[in-house]
């Protein structure tokens, strides 16, 4: 089987060489795989991939030779097959919401799958079992205070948790369309300040001191003005970012190629800032960046842009093991994430793509307004958190000031 994963591979086009398979086997032996199938795929995906150019085809022939061997949260295309068309539901009065079991993460990952090993045909509107509409804890379509959605794409923003391969997109940054406006938003995010070797020559010092030497010509030298804005960036992306992937690939290019930067990190997360944030949209790849070290590492000049709809769960923002993603769940909750990060940092602002008539109406985006301020993500907008990041005190759209 191991050696169809190799020729597999290579038929694929992806380049493996034997250097890399010794160095997967090495890993196997040394136990980095954990014995379980979502540590051997990262393992073999870390060691046998060098770029991500090859990663949907590593997908591919690693479904095709592994089928059948099923990872901790897999579910089956039968179950999956009844949620694909969910039915109509009108949703809860505020009684009956009120009146349903809130369960803590661990309770409904168990009751999860309970269900699971149990249920053995389709069920619709009930408050049980896996199905669509209704008020269970799991399925596609219904409302609970704290569920799982199974498969299919988010309609009400609030799964406390999802059982799916939660696969994302890498924001651009070789756009060239309608940047023009957005760099111009970005061109006040400057601070020049005077460093380095002196060696830019001072004209008007230096006709002062001719003068004062009758003539005899002094040439005076400065240091050369450089930008001093050190920004870091983070950028909710995957579920409710999707339709917004245009304007945040925008903002990101036109970021990367804003030269008077004197430096620029960008990292990914999923609706809230947990433990890891990604270097690529793949937060939970092998290069993640532990939070933590971001915080040791970048002193507080650093200036802090996050861009997301701040849309999410409570239980996401407000509780312990909030992570959506229950194979990543952690202690911290992500509402400590975000103070630590407020706390460290000078200055900290917040675009949000969504429109701030729709702020109010998620409990999760009052939460993050009440702690960073808050802008659209439109030209004024980004022209407004570049003024507040830079020394300006403009108010945040829900008249909120932060100095």
């Amino acid at each position: 089987m191991f050696l169809d994963l190799f020729y597999g591979l290579r038929k694929e086009g992806v380049p493996v060489s034997m250097q890399e398979w010794r160095l997967f086997m090495t890993g196997l032996e040394k136990g980095l795989h954990r014995s379980d199938l979502l540590g051997f795929y990262d393992l073999a995906k870390s060691c046998l991939v060098k770029s991500e150019t090859y990663f949907d085809a590593f997908d591919r022939v690693f479904a095709r030779i592994f089928r059948g061997v099923e990872a901790e949260l897999s579910v089956s295309e039968e179950l999956l097959e009844w949620l694909n068309d969910p039915k109509n539901f009108d949703g809860l009065t505020e009684e009956q919401r009120e009146a349903l079991e809130h369960l803590d993460a661990d309770e409904l990952m168990r009751q999860f799958f309970e269900r699971l090993e149990e249920q053995d045909e389709r069920h619709d509107g009930g408050g049980r079992w896996i199905g669509t509409g209704g008020h269970s804890p799991f399925g596609h379509g219904g409302e609970h205070p704290t569920g799982i959605r199974v498969g299919g794409r988010s309609q009400n923003r609030s799964a406390m948790k999802v059982a799916e391969d939660r696969r994302f997109m890498d924001y651009r940054t070789d756009l060239t369309l309608d940047l023009r406006n957005t760099k111009l938003a970005l061109k006040r995010l400057r601070h020049l300040t005077r460093s380095g070797p002196e060696d830019e020559l001072d004209i008007d010092e230096s006709v002062d001191e001719t003068c004062k030497n009758a003539g005899e010509i002094e040439l005076v030298y400065r240091p050369e003005k450089r930008n001093n804005v050190r920004l870091v960036l983070f950028m909710d992306v995957g579920g409710t970012m999707d339709p917004y992937y245009e304007p945040v690939s925008r903002l990101l290019t036109a970021l990367h190629e804003e030269r008077g930067l004197r430096d620029f990190k960008a990292y990914y997360f999923h609706n809230c800032v947990y433990e890891r944030v990604g270097s690529t949209a793949d937060m939970y790849a092998k290069d993640a960046v532990p939070t933590g070290d971001i915080l040791r590492r970048l002193d507080e000049r650093w200036k802090v842009l996050f861009v997301g709809d701040a849309a999410m769960h409570p239980a996401e923002l407000m509780r312990e093991r909030g992570n959506i993603n229950p194979r990543y769940a952690a202690d911290t909750r992500g509402v400590d994430w975000l103070l630590r990060i407020r706390e460290h940092f000078e200055r900290c602002v917040w675009l949000n793509p969504d429109s701030p008539t729709d702020w109010p109406l998620t409990q999760s985006t009052r939460v993050i307004q009440s702690m960073f301020p808050m802008f659209p993500l439109s030209l004024d907008g980004i022209q407004e958190a570049v003024t507040a990041l830079v020394g300006g005190r403009p108010s945040t759209p829900g008249g909120q000031t932060r100095h």
